[in-house]
Order: C-alpha cells, then sequence, then structure tokens
C-alpha cells in the first residue's frame, strides 16, 4: 500500500512529521513481506553507502603499568628523532610506499562509497532490490559526487593541517623545554578551537551533501554543484527550519543509540559481535539505516512535490549505459 506524503506546504514543514511515514517505509520494504534476499540485495547497496564512514574501536589494555615521567618521555622522543635521521634512506621510501598505498585505497573506498549512495537510496525510493540498474543509471551523478568530495576533503586538509600542526609545535616545544607558559597555552587552545569550529563546518557541509544534494541529484539528474546551488537557495529561504532539523537529528541519534545499546544488552553483546562484521552487520542493521535514509527523503518531500524522491524518477538522460 502506497504511503501518503507529508506537508507539501513549506509554512508547514515539521522536523516530526517525517517520522512516520519514514517508519512506515521501513516497515513496508523489508517486512512487507520479508524477504531476505531483498534485505541481503539492499543491504549491500547500503553497505557501499556506508563503506569507510564507521569503524569498530576498542581500548586494548596491558597487565602491567608504568608511570613515565616528563623527562623520560623527552629522552624517548630524542632518541627516536636520532634514529630517524639516522635511517632516512630506507624511512623516506616506505613512508612514500606507505602513503600512496594509503591514498589509493581511500580513493577506490571514496569511489565506491559514492556509488554506494545512489544505489542505495535508489533501493529505499523505489522499493526495489537492485544493484545493476542503479550502478548503471547514476554512474554520472555518483562520479560527480566523487569529484565534489575529493574537493571537499583537499579543502578539509587546507584548513585543518595547519592548525594542527601549529598546535603540536607549540605543544611540542613547551613539553620539550619542560615549561608550559600562559601564552602558549593560550595559542594551543585558540588552535584547537579553530579546528573544532571548521572540522563543525565540515561536518555540516557533509551532512548537507548525502542527505539533500544527493536526493536533489537522483531527482534532477544533475551534477553536484548545481544541487549544491538549488539547496543553498532553498536553505536560505527557510534558515530556521534546517537549524532545527540538525538539532533534531541529535534527538534521533540518541533515541536510535538507546535503541542499539538495548538489543545489545538483551542479546548479551551477541548483536554487537554480528554488528561488527563487515556488510552482516549492515544487513543487521538495514532498518535503523533505512529510516535515517527515509527521514531525510521525507523532510525533503516536505518542499514540494518536485523534491519528492519517492515519486517516479525521471528517464535517464540520452547516451546513459543501459541497465543489466
Amino acid at each position: 500500500m502506497p504511503i501518503g506524503p507529508v506537508t507539501t506546504s513549506p509554512r508547514e514543514i515539521s522536523v516530526v512529521e517525517p517520522v512516520s511515514p519514514a517508519l512506515e517505509r521501513v516497515k513496508q520494504i523489508l517486512f512487507r513481506p520479508f524477504d531476505l534476499g531483498k534485505w541481503f540485495v539492499i543491504g549491500f547497496c547500503a553497505w557501499l553507502a556506508q563503506l569507510g564512514e564507521s569503524g569498530i574501536g576498542g581500548n586494548f589494555n596491558s597487565g602491567s603499568h608504568k608511570n613515565y615521567s616528563a623527562e623520560d618521555c623527552r629522552q624517548a622522543l630524542h632518541r627516536a628523532r636520532d634514529y630517524v635521521v639516522d635511517h632516512l634512506d630506507w624511512i623516506v621510501p616506505l613512508v612514500v610506499v606507505l602513503l600512496v598505498v594509503v591514498l589509493v585505497f581511500w580513493l577506490v573506498f571514496l569511489w565506491l562509497n559514492s556509488r554506494g549512495k545512489f544505489m542505495f537510496l535508489h533501493c529505499v525510493a523505489l522499493d526495489k532490490a537492485e544493484v545493476a540498474r542503479p550502478w548503471n543509471e547514476l554512474a554520472r551523478e555518483a562520479n560527480s559526487l566523487f569529484l565534489f568530495r575529493i574537493i571537499l576533503c583537499l579543502a578539509s586538509l587546507l584548513f585543518a593541517l595547519p592548525l594542527i600542526v601549529l598546535a603540536t609545535v607549540i605543544t611540542g616545544r613547551m613539553f620539550l623545554a619542560g615549561q608550559f607558559n600562559p601564552n602558549g597555552i593560550l595559542q594551543a587552545v585558540g588552535l584547537g578551537l579553530l579546528f573544532v569550529c571548521v572540522a563543525i563546518v565540515l561536518a555540516i557541509i557533509k551532512k548537507l551533501t548525502f542527505d539533500f544534494v544527493v536526493p536533489i541529484m537522483f531527482l534532477r539528474r544533475n551534477r553536484c554543484l548545481a544541487a549544491w546551488k538549488e539547496l543553498g537557495t532553498l536553505i536560505s529561504g527557510h534558515v530556521g527550519i534546517f537549524i532545527l532539523y540538525f538539532l533534531f537529528q541529535i534527538v534521533l541519534a540518541l533515541a536510535i543509540g538507546l535503541i542499539v545499546l538495548g538489543v545489545m544488552i538483551i542479546t548479551c553483546c551477541i548483536a554487537c559481535c554480528l554488528m561488527a562484521l563487515p556488510y552482516l552487520g549492515t544487513v543487521l542493521l538495514l532498518p535503523v539505516i533505512m529510516f535515517k535514509r527515509c527521514y531525510s527523503l521525507y523532510f525533503l518531500a516536505q518542499f514540494g512535490p518536485n523534491y519528492d524522491a519517492f515519486l517516479p524518477p525521471p528517464p535517464p538522460p540520452a547516451g546513459a549505459l543501459p541497465a543489466v
């Protein structure tokens, strides 16, 4: 049964109203009827859309603890510096090779992730478990997103790296000298605050890109910058509601986190172990991931039929690769 659209009048846009149709959409796609094969296909697209964005961390403690003084740490740093200087002939080539390998893997992951964003959106918007069709039809848009994200990452480094280097140099000098003067501490704290501000701005850009720019690209079949321009016009007329959107995202994140934590406790952490597995963890979390995708789509749909991703999409542009 099709789900009714949410309010389309901009004056009645709500951050709460999309929750109900988003939940219904998840039920319709994943449970009416329940199809395990459909779960795994859509889960694969969701896994690509999440690739490289999350991970499992842990704390590892040794059986014994030893207290190191500041002088011990300074001596260790001096020894490490001397060792590096004495073995530059092989350390420099090794670092270069490692950097190249990491860069290649990062680019591959970023490209696959960009393709996965559109593949998963296709499955959610059209209620279809397909891989080849969105991979082919939305390749142009995904590649545009990929290039935009590379530029965004380079801009991030341009702003963040100098702050990190300066803060490290200032802190390192005070540490090696054994004197922490107020001026140096204030400079390090100021650089740290600037870094936090840059990180927040970049996080907002990333959130807006995934939640709204990607759906606009999906609807218009246009490139990333064109979709960003359209979103900018939309935000400029509704700044307050987009601020509420971000605040409500915090509420949703807390609610989802509590639900997932409850599942982990009930299953005696078995679910936690399964969620840590690549791909399988994404399949198990598919209702949560799909709800988050549906929520942003239904929120965007409130701005009018032209922003409703659940309506039939336009035909692919001339020259697009055929679906297989």
